[in-house]
């Protein structure tokens, strides 16, 4: 699932703001991920990366966001580096936050 997919493009109206009717996506907003008793827990390694992590237990790279999400504290949301020896969270209720994400986003 791409991470913007389904979120509504809007056209800029505001002079202020930029050019006219340049095309933007509307803000995204991303669920809260509780612990759950199934996530797995990793501690990572040199070279691992938050969309090689979503690779290989989800079989997606775009999905890289839902393990960013889920760990605040020791991931910088702006980047999929993470730092060797970093303990995270990896969520395994992929359907239910998926469906929080396009609930909340009106998808």
């Amino acid at each position: 699932m791409k991470r913007y997919q389904g979120i509504p493009k809007l056209r800029n109206i505001n002079p202020i703001a930029g050019p006219l009717r340049v095309p933007y996506y509307s803000t995204v907003r991303y669920p809260d991920i509780p612990s759950d008793p199934n996530d797995i827990w990793v501690v990572t390694e040199w070279g691992d990366r938050l969309d090689l992590l979503a690779n290989q237990f989800y079989g997606d790279i775009s999905l890289y966001w839902v393990i960013a999400t889920a760990n605040p504290n020791y991931v910088n949301f702006g980047s999929i580096y993470i730092t060797k020896g970093t303990q995270i969270r990896i969520p395994q209720n992929l359907n239910e936050i998926l469906a929080s994400y396009n609930e909340i986003n009106n998808i």
